[in-house]
């Protein structure tokens, strides 16, 4: 028995069934391109391109390069009252890249800072301008924000919230998801319909008055609770209603962005620009933890009022902007343009949505969705155990078949490679179906 199975039992892992786990552990101890490699040396192919995170393949010799490079040269810097050049750069770099009008960047180390950041900008936002009385935030139902007190209490999934409920953040409301398996099950794409579910914020609005309410945030693709895309023009009404009360709209882009949607940020392929957009995951490839917030122009001038040699936001952590990070951050951007990455991504759009909607009569499958290079296959669950099926799936699959699903109860989530090939996603697809084939 190898040393990491003997010592197992002093890591309380994230997100997992620990005692279950430990029974029978799957554990990876290297990774190139589009495979992890397991302890005895087999190669597993990844269907999930590492947590959202790893869309240009693992340890991607440029990014490596560039990290082995920094770490040498500038180790880390604190950036309160100074600041190291690669921060600087990527900043820059990131907001060059980002929709129209969003050209600043405020970095942290992980999608759920980069949530409770976006919160604290929003309620400072409107401080600043003389309407403090805005205090009110608004998730959304099935949102998952991150696992932060703030995150936690706009996100909107019951078993992340439910043994924390005493303890979260008050003046929080939630609008209404948008999953309808009667009228939208199997759709390729934008749901057709559900567009009328966005007026679930005018009820609020006229619930608190919309002159108390500080911000909305929502993905602009659920991702984390089954992957559900937003009906044609939900998103556009959503904005349409934030305008008019002065609400701040946010915009969760910690998977949708840097080429998950075969654009660098989901706003440009939904078409609709939110006032702050709060990322992580694709901005290091996964490589390095590190998050940011974009925030529109006026955002960020009602901030820099004032004496000057006063703080603005009394808000940053330790390891924001880290010279590392920024490091692999703008060795990333460097290779998504030099290698026409988003346009790989995009391109394999058509394959992708095909392979997934084939399990569409599958006698386990319930719905099948999908929007850019985001996929979920929800099957039914067995009677008085639900996730087990999920969770069976999960595990003949990679002890059966050599391949990383990930699945969040009876639902298979699936994210590719941004540069995958073709022939390996058919081959992990044929896979997955095998796997559905032989469980009950």
């Amino acid at each position: 028995m190898s040393r990491v199975a003997t010592n197992l039992d002093a890591y309380w892992m994230p997100f997992t069934a620990n005692r279950d786990f430990k029974k029978k552990p799957r554990v990876i101890s290297g990774a190139e391109g589009h495979y992890y490699t397991t302890e005895d040396g087999t190669r597993l192919y990844d269907m999930f391109s590492g947590l959202w995170t790893s869309g240009a393949g693992h340890c991607h010799p440029k990014i490596v390069d560039a990290v082995q490079k920094q770490v040498a040269q500038l180790d880390y810097c604190m950036t309160f009252q100074v600041t190291n050049n690669k921060a600087i750069e990527l900043a820059d770099r990131v907001t060059q890249i980002a929709p129209d009008g969003i050209d600043h960047c405020f970095f942290t180390n992980s999608g759920s800072e980069s949530v409770d950041t976006a919160l604290k900008i929003a309620l400072g936002y409107h401080r600043a301008r003389g309407e403090g009385n805005r205090t009110r935030l608004i998730g959304r139902e099935r949102g998952y924000h991150g696992v932060n007190f703030g995150g936690m209490s706009v996100g909107g999934m019951v078993p992340n919230r439910k043994a924390f409920s005493a303890n979260l953040i008050p003046g929080v409301d939630h609008i209404r998801h948008t999953h309808n398996l009667e009228r939208n099950a199997f759709t390729r794409g934008l749901p057709e319909y559900g567009v009328e579910l966005a007026d679930d914020l005018e009820r609020l609005c006229a619930l608190h008055d919309g002159s108390n309410i500080a911000a909305v945030i929502v993905e602009p693709i659920a991702g984390s609770t089954g992957v559900l895309p937003p009906p044609v023009g939900y998103l556009e009404r959503l904005r349409d209603i934030c305008d008019r009360h002065g609400i701040l709209l946010i915009f969760d882009e910690v998977i949708a962005a840097f080429g998950r949607l075969g654009t660098p940020f989901g706003a440009q392929r939904v078409g609709v620009t939110p006032d702050i957009i709060t990322t992580a995951k694709g901005l290091t490839n996964g490589v390095i933890p590190m998050g940011a917030v974009l925030v529109r122009d006026s955002v960020y001038n009602a901030f820099m009022q004032g004496p000057e040699n006063m703080i603005e936001i009394f808000h940053g952590y330790t390891y924001s902007g880290h010279p590392v990070a920024a490091a692999a951050g703008l060795a990333c951007l460097d290779l998504y343009e030099e290698e026409g990455t988003f346009e790989q991504a995009k391109a394999l759009e058509q394959q992708f949505e095909d392979l997934l909607h084939s399990f569409a009569d599958h006698k386990h499958v319930i719905d099948v969705r999908n929007y850019g290079l985001m996929g979920a296959i929800e099957m039914a669950p067995r009677d008085g155990a639900p996730g087990a099926r999920g969770g069976e799936t999960h595990k003949k699959c990679f002890w059966d078949e050599n391949l990383v699903v990930r699945n969040g109860m009876d639902t298979l989530q699936f994210s590719p490679f941004l540069n995958s090939d073709p022939d390996e996603m058919q081959q992990s697809f044929e896979g997955v179906r095998r796997v559905l084939d032989s469980i009950e």
